[in-house]
């Protein structure tokens, strides 16, 4: 009896020792520190100065989201901007993304990176780019068209089979001798 209550209580004891010792799953997949989350969002000039440096800005340029209970807090309100925009023969300390250290990223950084949305002017109008869709759509509906209607095939000779044409196979009589075939070699 006190050999099963010594297991049980050692049982104990190492549980609780192997949970102050050993960080649980959860807490250790997450990624951020407690100084790169947002702070509450800023009400004084003091605060967002505060924050305009946390983010590494100057605060003219700073401006927070705005407290709507979205959870934004102090972030910064970048423009939306994808790094299409950015130089890319800029010296970038992280260049897939066209970061350097140290820069705030955009709260949607997953939809502007560069494999996603571009935001940067297009060289031609949009009016100009649907005119042309849709005047080579409809150019190709009329060839289509213009190709039912009209037909036109190559020229072809007749069918030509091996053995004297398969006289036989094909309903020949077998008492007569059936006509030679020339078959013309390229």
């Amino acid at each position: 009896m006190a050999a099963a209550r010594a297991r049980v209580l050692g049982a104990r004891w190492l549980q609780k020792t192997a949970r102050s010792v050993l960080p649980l799953g959860a807490r250790t997949a997450f990624h951020m520190t407690k100084d790169m989350l947002p702070g509450p969002y800023p009400k004084t000039p003091k605060e967002r100065a505060a924050a305009a440096k946390k983010y590494n800005m100057r605060v003219e340029d700073y401006e927070p989201y705005p407290d709507d209970g979205m959870g934004y807090g102090d972030y910064p309100k970048l423009p939306d901007r994808s790094q299409h925009e950015r130089d890319p023969w800029y010296d970038w300390d992280h260049s897939d993304l066209r970061l350097n250290w140290g820069e705030p990223i955009h709260w949607d950084l997953d939809m502007y990176i560069r494999n996603r949305v571009d935001t940067s002017p297009t060289p031609v109008s949009w009016d100009i780019m649907r005119k042309q869709l849709f005047g080579f759509v409809a150019f190709m509906i009329f060839m289509f068209w213009v190709g039912e209607t009209f037909p036109s095939y190559q020229p072809v000779g007749p069918k030509q089979y091996p053995y004297n044409n398969l006289y036989l196979e094909r309903g020949g009589d077998p008492s007569k001798e059936p006509e030679p075939v020339i078959h013309y070699e390229i």
